[in-house]
């Protein structure tokens, strides 16, 4: 009797095991994911509440540096590594923008 308890919880230990490589882990998008035809709209002249209703809240907003916007995105795979990092500082002056900086960027 107690063999058989044994062994019953041995075969489960062995199935739990065996199913945990069977997980699935998803791809993990964070940030802002703006596509090119999105950014090839956006231009310089371009007002806070026009970049705004264009790509959305950006991610950061430094209050030390109200000026300035940055959009950030990152992608990580299902390890937890990043496989892919883009950045956008957008700078204002008066309301207006006057700068785009980083690796989202339209060329």
């Amino acid at each position: 009797m107690m063999f058989r308890l044994l062994r019953l919880v041995l075969l489960a230990g062995c199935f739990i095991v065996a199913l945990s490589a069977c997980v699935y882990k998803m791809d993990i998008a964070q940030g802002n994911r703006i596509p090119p035809q999105v950014l090839a709209q956006l231009e310089l002249g371009m007002t806070r509440n026009q970049v705004k209703f264009l790509l959305g809240t950006p991610a950061i907003q430094d209050p030390y540096r109200p000026d300035q916007w940055y959009y950030i995105y990152f992608l990580k795979d299902d390890n937890g590594n990043r496989t892919e990092q883009r950045e956008m500082t957008l700078s204002f002056t008066d309301d207006v923008l006057t700068g785009i900086s980083g690796t989202l960027n339209p060329s």
